[in-house]
């Protein structure tokens, strides 16, 4: 019984150290994605100083931004006003099984 214990103990180790490299990765990753953003932007504003003042391109990408954010926050709070907190299938499961606990068929 110690041996599957600490057997189990070792594979939980090893699987949290994976899932933990994993984690650094996708942070990493993360931020890399945010850096390409952020330097796309600003060639986006520059590509437009071309053609408008560089403060006008500025304000430009910063809008398309603004209402990109705006649009994101509408569609995920109409999603999350979807979002139920009571897990609806195990409270009847519980009621199912106390209500067999009370009569029990066999």
């Amino acid at each position: 019984m110690r041996e599957e214990v600490e057997l189990a103990k070792a594979e939980i180790k090893e699987s949290a150290t994976r899932a933990g490299k994993a984690a650094g990765m996708l942070t990493g990753s993360g931020y890399a994605g945010h850096l390409v953003l952020l330097m796309g932007s600003l060639a986006a504003v520059f590509g437009l100083a071309h053609v408008v003042d560089l403060a006008w391109a500025a304000l430009i990408v910063t809008g398309f931004w603004a209402l990109l954010a705006a649009v994101l926050f509408v569609v995920g709070r109409k999603r999350l006003r979807t979002v139920s907190a009571k897990p609806e299938r195990t409270v009847e499961t519980l009621k199912e099984d106390a209500q067999w606990a009370r009569n029990p068929t066999s």
